[in-house]
């Protein structure tokens, strides 16, 4: 298997850049390899669900990113688990946590979004965990896209764990008006849950259309990481593509 392209800006000022998805449990699990996991996927942005919600959340976050070479960037207890983290070669613009409503009984929902420049490139970014629950994943859904409508740029890239599979109802409403990116250049391994026995792809990273896929699936392979690491860091796998972001015009 070929590697993913290396993060680079083209002179035209479109960029290459790596972008993770991953649910880390709360950092309940070997935070260590965790840290060694996203090290290795070298990624310019990390779009995190379970990130620590109770006890010194925001210290837990940033110690994740500084071992993983990264900084914090939205998220965490303030959007109820979604968060992002980036390297220092994204430029920030701006950043919100936004709260889904609360269905009496379930936990509540919400996501993490930015707008970053990277390069010559300007960029929306959102973190999502969804619901459980088939009516309210749902209706979360078509939230999602109003808020990736509502971001006011023309790129934005989606992402996390959707507790739906690719023939769900919500899910087929995501890639139905954005790109499915493992759908339309899959590299590496599908199936993200569990990690024992990975059967389903329940998390995925999307794109809006303009954006060019390069390979998206879960990295096999990563230098410095063992399948033990892999198995340790949390209960899903990660997801890792690598996107051709245009420049603005």
């Amino acid at each position: 298997m070929a590697p993913l392209p290396n993060s680079r800006t083209e002179p035209d000022g479109s960029a290459v850049i790596r972008v993770l998805s991953y649910n880390i449990r709360s950092m309940r699990d070997d935070t260590a390899a965790l840290a060694r996991v996203i090290k290795a996927c070298a990624p310019d942005l990390v779009l995190i669900q379970e990130a620590p919600l109770f006890f010194r959340w925001r210290k837990k976050l940033a110690r994740l990113a500084l071992a993983s070479g990264l900084v914090v960037l939205s998220g965490g207890g303030t959007a109820a688990g979604p968060a992002l983290l980036c390297s220092l070669r994204a430029t920030v613009e701006r950043t919100e946590d936004v709260l889904l409503p609360l269905t009496p009984g379930q936990h509540r929902r919400g996501f993490a979004t930015a707008v970053v420049r990277i390069g010559g490139t300007r960029l929306g970014v959102l973190s999502c965990h969804l619901s459980l629950r088939q009516d309210e994943r749902y209706e979360q859904g078509g939230m999602l896209l109003d808020r990736l409508a509502g971001m006011g740029v023309d790129h934005v890239i989606a992402g996390g764990d959707l507790n739906d599979r690719p023939d769900g109802r919500t899910f087929e409403r995501l890639a139905k008006e954005l790109q499915d990116c493992w759908a339309t250049a899959p590299w590496g391994d599908e199936n993200t849950w569990t990690p024992g026995n990975p059967f389903q792809r329940i998390d995925a990273i999307f794109a809006t259309q303009g954006i060019e896929v390069l390979g998206c699936g879960v990295p096999l392979g990563l230098p410095g990481v063992t399948e033990a690491d892999v198995r340790a860091a949390t209960d899903h796998f990660p997801v890792l593509a690598a996107l051709k972001i245009p420049a603005v015009r």
